[in-house]
């Protein structure tokens, strides 16, 4: 390659994309730093497929839930310029159409979630409404120029020009550069539907099978809150004076609230918008049914422990509230679960995972006999198949099938009696035992949630429900177990309905027990003096604790008992299961240190040991010392623990210059005074800078050679 010119100037040369590096595949991490790496293709595979089903479902349930908002979207963008279509010149209409439609999106302020969103909502547009769907974000927009460009770059596909004296790079050389304006605008929009409306009949017809002859303009501004204020009000002025020219839509993407139009926009700017507001699903109820399509069924068979699913939960809770960051760290711990748990390749459906049990090796088998849950298991067996099961590879197979059978039937029974008893909680005051699922879910998870205080407290409350809320709860169990697909679940039906059809005929011992309150308190009115009132009160007490229950108050307590029965057989902790750990992520630390970003922790693990990240084992040092090796900001950082609040400056020089001159093996004495501070001042100054620049010190007014410490404690 040459690089003979007639002028100076600076060449690059890329590199050609036969010497580029090729990657290592993904499934070698599986086995790098592993023991047994005979099966990490296969948990690769399994781990890939799995993420597979469940990022469909994902997209399916967003799908869903965006439904009813974009079909309102369309509803509304279809109904803007209905004039436009039909070309109509009456004052009314004119009058109207000098306001741009607006669409107000409130999403909620999940912002994170936001681009999701944004992205079906232009596919869902193009799709069905216009080809011409622009996106805009603030960070893009900083001008009115720069938003028309942008607009206009996106909608023409060509090079445009901001101004005449700045030259841009062109997207395509070949095509012509326009000016950003609305006026070019208007000539492009004009130009391109009269090509589509001089197209061949059979080309016109399929065209317009979606869209129409003067498809809308719509543009979507992503994050209205960041955009300035003049922007936006210098794009809608000039938007107004051209809209009886071509058909133009606002899509207002608001985190916080609608008011923020009228926070932005004066009278006079706002008056120009025709103002329609919708409301996407708030964020909890978008993770509720997440929580509930992908954990809390048996389609798929990895599940999260209690510790995990809190780590997920409270990340979402307290920081973000972002649907898709949950499911990033749900995609996570299935990586890390697969990853670290060598048996995860039995993580599947059960009948592939009784078929690669047949096919474990003899480590493979040790794997099994050194989990937690299988050495308990073990030992509440008898001798002779302790013995077997701890030396006979085909016995322990057997045993392993058996059991994963049992893991599943145990998810079967579990799920349908967990949601049947939160039908039963959510109906009681205060909500003991948690408002939504996933915390009755964690619950059950982690204890026996029939020991509980909370739990007690429901059972206390549910035995003091009326008639017509126990067979409202009992009806929504008897669907519950009926769509489920457990096997007994039959019989739980049949027990339910004679439940409600005994509660049904109580109607005549129900309407006794009223007329038996209504005199007792028409007793207790009569009664004017204190004394005789106390006497009357003492008496209805004693007779309500000798007094036989009723056939209803029987009844109820006949279903409290049915359910806690219930709850006591099939909501067991899922540790307590046997082979739990195939299927259950459990280690919620290595999810915490992935997901709770800590910086400054991890700053002073750099800056005080460095070979933590760096690997190099010249920088290893003993606890206290200062590495010989170790970069300046790292030895300027460890002298500086050792003072106070103020530190002299030239004092650290002067440490930072003995460590350096150790460093180098060389005799400070012994080299020139001048030559050396000049390189050693000069690496001091860097190292102090990066110091300040990361927040650990700052300049001080006391003192003009000191600077004040800001960090305290280490870490």
């Amino acid at each position: 390659m040459s690089t003979s010119s007639v002028s100076k100037g600076c060449f690059v040369f890329k590199p050609s994309s036969k010497k580029r590096r090729i990657s290592s595949p993904t499934a070698g991490y599986f086995s790098e730093g592993k023991n047994d790496s005979e099966d990490s293709g296969l948990r690769f595979a399994t781990c890939q497929l799995l993420w597979k089903q469940i990022n469909s479902e994902t997209e399916k349930i967003q799908e869903e839930l965006n439904k009813q908002l974009f079909d309102n979207l369309i509803s509304f963008l279809r109904q803007s310029h209905s004039e436009f279509q039909t070309k109509k010149t009456e004052w009314m209409c004119r009058m109207k159409t000098s306001e741009i439609p607006t669409a107000a999106l409130v999403l909620g302020v999940n912002v994170t979630d936001h681009e999701v969103t944004f992205k079906s909502l232009s596919e869902v547009l193009q799709d069905n409404i216009t080809p011409y769907v622009v996106s805009l974000q603030a960070k893009e927009c900083p001008g009115i120029k720069h938003l028309l460009q942008k607009l206009m770059g996106q909608l023409m596909d060509c090079c445009v020009d901001v101004d005449s004296s700045e030259e841009e790079e062109c997207v395509n050389i070949s095509q012509k550069k326009i000016r950003c304006s609305m006026a070019s605008l208007s000539k492009w929009y004009e130009s391109v539907t009269k090509k589509t409306g001089s197209e061949t009949p059979s080309k016109k017809r399929t065209s317009s099978s979606r869209h129409w002859q003067f498809p809308p303009i719509v543009v979507i501004f992503k994050d209205m809150e960041s955009f300035t204020t003049k922007v936006l009000q210098d794009v809608i002025i000039i938007s107004s004076q051209h809209i009886h020219e071509f058909p133009l839509v606002f899509i207002f993407g608001i985190a916080t609230s609608p008011m923020i139009i009228h926070r932005l926009l004066p009278h006079s700017v706002s008056s120009l918008l025709c103002i329609e507001l919708f409301q996407s699903l708030s964020c909890k109820e978008h993770l509720a049914t997440v929580i509930d399509k992908l954990l809390l069924t048996t389609q798929f068979p990895f599940k999260l422990s209690e510790k995990v699913l809190q780590v997920l939960i409270n990340i979402f809770l307290y920081h973000d509230f972002s649907v898709q960051n949950f499911i990033k760290g749900f995609q996570l711990s299935i990586v890390e679960h697969f990853y670290s748990q060598p048996l995860s390749m039995l993580c599947c459906q059960l009948q592939e995972a009784k078929s690669r049990v047949n096919s474990l090796s003899h480590n493979q088998c040790e794997n099994i006999r050194s989990l937690p849950s299988f050495r308990r298991y073990v030992e509440s067996q008898i001798s002779e198949k302790q013995i077997a099961l701890l030396t006979e590879d085909s016995f322990l197979k057997e045993v392993t099938q058996t059991l994963l059978e049992d893991l599943h039937i145990y998810h079967e029974n579990y799920f349908p009696v967990l949601r049947c008893l939160h039908v039963f909680t959510t109906s009681l005051p205060k909500y003991p035992l948690g408002k939504q699922i996933r915390e009755l879910h964690c619950a059950c998870l982690g204890k026996r949630v029939w020991e509980t205080e909370e739990y007690g407290s429901a059972v206390q409350l549910l035995r003091m429900l009326a008639k017509a809320e126990l067979v409202a709860i009992l009806q929504k169990c008897v669907e519950i177990f009926t769509s489920s697909s457990g096997k007994q679940f039959s019989n739980m039906v049949e027990k339910l309905e004679e439940f409600v059809l005994r509660f049904q005929n109580l109607e005549g011992e129900t309407n006794e027990v009223q007329d038996v309150s209504v005199s007792s308190q028409k007793e207790l009115q009569k009664k004017t003096d204190l004394y005789h009132l106390q006497k009357t009160l003492l008496e209805l007490k004693e007779s309500k604790r000798s007094k036989k229950l009723t056939k209803f108050e029987m009844l109820r307590f006949e279903v409290v008992d049915f359910i806690d029965s219930l709850v006591r057989s099939y909501l067991a902790p899922a540790e307590m299961q046997t082979l739990n750990e195939v299927v259950y992520f459990n280690t919620a630390n290595i999810l915490r240190e992935h997901l709770n970003a800590a910086p400054r922790i991890a700053l002073h693990t750099a800056l005080n040991n460095p070979y933590c990240y760096l690997k190099n084992q010249t920088l290893k040092s003993d606890v206290g010392c200062i590495s010989n090796t170790a970069p300046d900001i790292c030895i300027v950082y460890k002298l500086h623990l050792e003072c106070g609040r103020l530190i002299n400056l030239v004092d650290w020089l002067e440490a930072f210059s003995t460590v350096v001159t150790a460093v180098e093996g060389t005799d400070p004495d012994s080299v020139a005074t001048d030559q050396v501070d000049e390189i050693i001042h000069a690496r001091f100054i860097r190292a102090v800078s990066e110091l300040e620049l990361l927040g650990f010190i700052k300049p001080s007014k006391q003192k003009t050679d000191h600077v004040a410490r800001l960090t305290w404690g280490g870490c």
